[in-house]
């Protein structure tokens, strides 16, 4: 298994706290939801603090430095996943807001409607709302069947599908879509396509031009720079004339208490002073992953997806979802299960309050995906709405997911599968109770103690529910 040569990721032998007052090396299996930082990303945004300034229209030599390196942070995101020179690169916070921006600005002709999955992220699925009408593919048996029903629906919608919405990888479930022929089928109807690849990007590489996508969003915390930035990448000319779904400053070229001249893109969608720094450790993420080469990165995570699938499948009590059966499909290190007689939020607590083990549990901002996954009919959907708007989150349906990256390696899924048989065979070694405002499960006796930052005040509890995490 390679991992020697792969890139350090920050905190990779950091150790936790258990809640028997022990501690253990960290086992990060949650690399779907937000990625460590690359030890490389982290040097360069403490190179470039001292240098950092307000970038664009500043005079001074640390604002020319920042926009220096802001452009090139820019130029970076557009190399790693094949832009053509005619696409712009739009830094966001995330994928979240890169959909967001892109579904307020496209403009579509009246009565145009988008079709997607409901296989998407609620990223994916959400923002398309405020377009129009949203038509939702169920979740395909095959990767040819999704073909052939993406097919038919635009045949039938006869030139009323503007937008083909779509994961470029499941975030559930870890199947890579075959976006290219997707692309192919969404032009020959007169629709554009748009990609989250939120997922896809840290995994596998994209090449916008030769795939044909017209636009793509993707996020850094998913990339190993967590600084709080993201892309969205589409063709310019698409939005060139839109009217940004942020105003304000640097977004125009001159003002009026009238009117007002937006600028030229991307400029035109970056109102505000931007996250320089985020930027460039997004920049420098996609420069380390591409020097590493994206065909490597897959194979390991590929090799260490067929050792947990291995390991999981034998276990007594442990159901598999996944949509796409087949040996010869593509997936992401991502692996989600059940427990037979036991709460997906128990698991996931007794995994890491007794063995160190990070995982993620509930539905993964993914609702009409899992509930598929689990069988959940319209009956027993209304039962969850209904038991949610009475404040019950106990009874909540979910998943177990564990997901890699490059910094996981054999060991880290060992953990998993001797702490998941100790599981299954004798049960979690702690008491637990439930919280029934967040539907987590807490050790009744917890030594573990929580690092402090000074500037902040101490939290005795996260706060408030995970929300999407829960259902």
């Amino acid at each position: 298994m390679i991992t020697a040569d792969l890139p350090r990721l920050c905190g990779a032998d950091i150790e936790v706290p258990l809640a028997d007052g022990t501690s253990r090396r960290y086992v990060n299996l949650d690399c779907a939801a937000s990625t460590p930082a690359l030890e490389a990303v982290v040097r360069a945004v403490n190179e470039v603090l001292p240098w950092y300034s307000s970038v664009h229209r500043g005079a001074g030599h640390l604002s020319q430095v920042s926009t220096r390196l802001y452009e090139a942070a820019r130029q970076a995101v557009a190399v790693f996943v094949g832009a053509r020179e005619s696409d712009s690169v739009v830094f966001v916070r995330n994928t979240t807001d890169a959909i967001n921006h892109l579904a307020a600005c496209l403009r579509t002709p009246p009565g145009a409607t988008v079709l997607t999955t409901e296989m998407e992220h609620h990223a994916n699925m959400l923002p398309w709302r405020r377009l129009g009408p949203v038509e939702h593919l169920p979740p395909p048996p095959s990767p040819a069947a999704l073909l052939d029903m993406m097919d038919s629906a635009l045949r039938a919608a006869g030139g009323r599908i503007a937008v083909v919405a779509v994961t470029g990888a499941s975030n559930v479930t870890g199947e890579v879509l075959p976006v290219a022929a997707m692309a192919r089928i969404a032009h020959a109807h007169g629709a554009l396509i748009s990609v989250d690849a939120a997922q896809l990007a840290p995994h596998r590489a994209i090449d916008m031009a030769a795939m044909d996508v017209d636009c793509l969003a993707l996020s850094g915390h998913k990339m190993y720079a967590p600084f709080g930035a993201g892309a969205l990448v589409l063709r310019t000319a698409l939005v060139a004339d839109a009217e940004p779904l942020l105003a304000g400053g640097g977004a125009v070229d001159f003002v009026t208490v009238d009117d007002v001249l937006w600028t030229g893109m991307p400029d035109r969608l970056e109102a505000g002073s931007p996250n320089v720094l985020g930027a460039i450790a997004l920049g420098v993420a996609a420069t380390t992953l591409s020097t590493v080469g994206m065909e490597r990165i897959g194979d390991h995570e590929r090799g260490l997806l067929a050792r947990a699938d291995v390991a999981l499948t034998t276990m007594p009590r442990v159901h598999r979802l996944r949509l796409w059966e087949s040996p010869s499909v593509d997936r992401l290190g991502v692996v989600t299960f059940t427990v037979e007689g036991m709460h997906h939020a128990l698991v996931a607590a007794a995994l890491s309050a007794e063995h160190g083990i990070g995982v993620r549990h509930g539905c993964f901002c993914a609702h009409p995906y899992i509930t598929h996954l689990l069988g959940i009919d319209a009956v027993a959907a209304a039962s969850v709405r209904s038991s949610l708007r009475r404040g019950e989150r106990a009874g909540i349906p979910g998943a177990v997911r564990a997901s890699f990256g490059i910094g996981t390696s054999e060991r880290d899924l060992d953990a998993l599968t001797t702490a998941m048989a100790e599981l299954l065979e004798r049960g979690p070694r702690l008491e637990y109770r439930q919280d029934e405002q967040t539907g987590d499960f807490l050790p009744v006796s917890d030594a573990r103690t929580w690092p402090r930052v000074a500037g902040l005040p101490a939290l005795e509890t996260a706060g408030h529910s995970a929300g999407c995490g829960q259902f």
